[in-house]
């Protein structure tokens, strides 16, 4: 039995009964590192719409090995000078991302950059402004949208038994309590460094996606580690209009996990547990299948619901969520560049990410609230 994702097979059916040949479209990418061989690179490759024509590696030629039909560049410069590409994909340090976008731009390629868009919403801002002059799109790589356990809890925020929402909390918890050696990350110098802007853009996009943009909030953001580290602890409470209240919260002195996320409404209430393992899965090897789930199956619930019915009744059950995957991403990267369908985290949408990301830091500095 064919599986379908996002119409994949309608969709190609409907090109066969047109007899047209599917559009390739041709990728280049900034880096080879970890990103690039876990996230993107392995997707690309299986969906058959994407060809991997080039790729950046400074120094050496680890690519070679698995993508041997790409060529090797040293620079991303040269790359954008010399390949025959239509998209790049900026998946490079945050603090080379209005660089490297902005070259990909003024060179005429689209873009895909990962998270965070930028280290600031001036530049992220200056992007968008240049994309529309370019008539180029700039897409930011929000993958935890096609999480299992995000998914589940916007379905079950959007089937209504919570009533309404009253109080949620987001989490993103680590037991990292020693340096990883990316200073990038953790150089407190190193401006968009630390958890603010590395799972802190997470959080904040799953946040605005269930719930829209706050009116004001507060935030502590500080290194549990020490000053000689960049912020590796956040708490941030959104305020919105209808007084509801979201928390978003990311530590590294975590060793026992709390559930990811924390629904309540007037109704009842939810808590899912991060139970979506791709990214463990894709770095011990696991190859994402084209038009079908790859996952493994979970081997219990994940989540527990408890809430009144309409015969008001209390019902109390333990749920478990879909398979995510983030190869619907680049389907949805895809179905916009050929079909003109919805684009999938444009960075007109992820400018309030960053308005958020710079209020919770500037929040944090103040001891105040700040509006939005």
């Amino acid at each position: 039995m064919i599986k379908s994702l996002n119409g994949y097979f309608v969709i190609f059916i409907n090109i066969f009964v047109q007899n047209k040949f599917m559009q390739l479209v041709k990728v280049g990418l900034c880096a080879f590192g970890m990103s690039g061989k876990v996230f993107h690179a392995p997707f690309l490759k299986e969906h058959p719409g994407f060809f991997i024509s080039a790729i950046v590696e400074r120094t050496k030629q680890e690519s070679k090995e698995q993508y041997s039909d790409a060529t090797i560049y040293r620079s991303v410069g040269e790359m954008l000078e010399q390949a025959d590409i239509d998209l790049v994909v900026v998946n490079t340090p945050v603090q080379t991302h209005f660089e490297y976008t902005k070259m990909a731009l003024e060179a005429g390629k689209n873009v895909v950059v990962e998270k965070p868009f930028t280290v600031n919403v001036t530049e992220a801002e200056e992007l968008v402004r240049l994309a529309e002059e370019k008539g180029l799109f700039v897409s930011v790589y929000q993958n935890r949208r096609f999480d299992r356990d995000y998914l589940q809890v916007q379905k079950i925020i959007s089937e209504g038994q919570l009533g309404n929402i009253k109080e949620a909390e987001i989490r993103f918890d680590r037991f990292r309590t020693t340096a990883s050696g990316k200073a990038h990350k953790e150089n407190p110098e190193a401006v968009g460094s630390g958890s603010l802007h590395d799972l802190g853009s997470h959080l904040v996009d799953q946040a605005v996606q269930y719930f829209g943009f706050p009116e004001k909030l507060f935030a502590d953001v500080f290194s549990m580690k020490g000053n000689e580290f960049a912020n590796d602890y956040f708490e941030i409470i959104l305020f919105y209009q209808n007084d509801l209240r979201v928390r978003l919260k990311s530590s590294v002195f975590t060793k026992e996990a709390h559930y990811a996320y924390a629904v309540h409404g007037d109704k009842g209430s939810f808590l899912q547990e991060r139970s979506d393992d791709q990214e463990n899965e894709l770095v011990a090897g696991a190859i994402p299948t084209y038009g079908e789930d790859w996952t493994q199956p979970l081997k219990e619930a994940d989540g527990i619901l408890n809430y009144i019915n309409e015969n008001s009744e209390t019902k109390r059950m333990f749920t478990s969520s879909e398979p995510g995957n983030y190869m619907n991403y680049y389907q949805q990267i895809y179905e916009f560049i050929v079909f003109g369908y919805a684009l999938p985290s444009p960075a007109e949408e992820v400018i309030k990410n960053m308005k958020i990301i710079d209020a919770a830091w500037e929040s944090s500095q103040k001891g105040q609230i700040i509006t939005l």
